[in-house]
């Protein structure tokens, strides 16, 4: 199928050092995109880039709203503009109920992925409203957490539930400049989040048992973004979930 918008348009992809940040930023840059690879350690991002001439890597923590400025500021430097938004980077925080959890643990889980998407999310709009041709387009990468949550997941699973609102919230402010906002919840693709939770192995169930779980390879999950962020400007792609075939998620409980 042929790309519906032209050719060269330029993307900022967060946690792109490694798992479906990695992969979405490689095959955007294979499918023509100018991608912005942002991410804590410069040397990650550098095996993602591979020395892709449209690749531009930027050290960024987006806990830090200079930072993430500075990732805003070098793409508009290197290319005039910004288009897509991946809002990728995140951590998947202690494994703990409300009672046990730090607060330390929490603010930290918060920090990175509820915070560090809003401040990615507000130097984009910012970016989107003031270039022309206007507007552009958001993806958030929530998770299936976001409508099941996993045992002793509570920080993570309370920022995924948030992000939705951010989604909702940047889709419903950003219709007046051209600039649209979709989530994808994913489930059991085959990073190394995966084995920190022991998907693999025996994954903590809502019984108290671990169960082997099905995943499905990061590269069908990648092209599941690419689909949203290949989308025409006059389509919007609110919300989609992906999950590897058998989880238990429908029904999970």
């Amino acid at each position: 199928m042929n790309n519906p918008q032209p050719a060269g348009r330029v993307a900022v992809v967060t946690g792109a050092g490694s798992g479906i940040g990695r992969e979405v930023a490689r095959q955007m840059l294979a499918g023509g995109y100018r991608v912005a690879l942002a991410g804590r350690r410069e040397a990650q991002l550098q095996e993602t880039a591979d020395g892709h001439p449209d690749a531009l890597v930027v050290p960024c923590d987006v806990t830090r709203p200079d930072d993430v400025g500075r990732l805003f500021e070098a793409a508009r430097q290197q290319w005039g503009r910004v288009d897509v938004l991946f809002n990728n980077a995140g951590v998947f925080g202690p494994a703990a109920s409300v009672d046990e959890i730090s607060v330390d643990d929490w603010n930290a889980t918060v920090a990175v992925n509820l915070t560090g998407s809003m401040l990615c999310a507000a130097a984009a709009v910012r970016t989107m409203k003031e270039q022309e041709p206007r507007g552009g387009r958001i993806i958030n990468n929530g998770s299936i957490s976001a409508h099941s949550p996993r045992p002793r997941t509570v920080a993570y699973t309370v920022t995924k539930h948030a992000m939705t609102g951010l989604t909702k919230s940047i889709e419903l402010d950003g219709r007046g400049f051209g600039i649209t906002c979709g989530q994808i919840d994913i489930g059991n693709t085959a990073t190394d989040i995966m084995d920190t939770i022991g998907v693999g192995s025996g994954a903590l169930q809502a019984d108290g048992s671990r169960r082997v779980e099905p995943m499905f390879p990061v590269a069908d999950a990648a092209r599941a973004v690419l689909m949203m962020a290949d989308m025409p400007a006059t389509a919007s792609v609110g919300s989609v979930v992906v999950t590897a075939a058998g989880m238990p998620f429908v029904g999970r409980g």
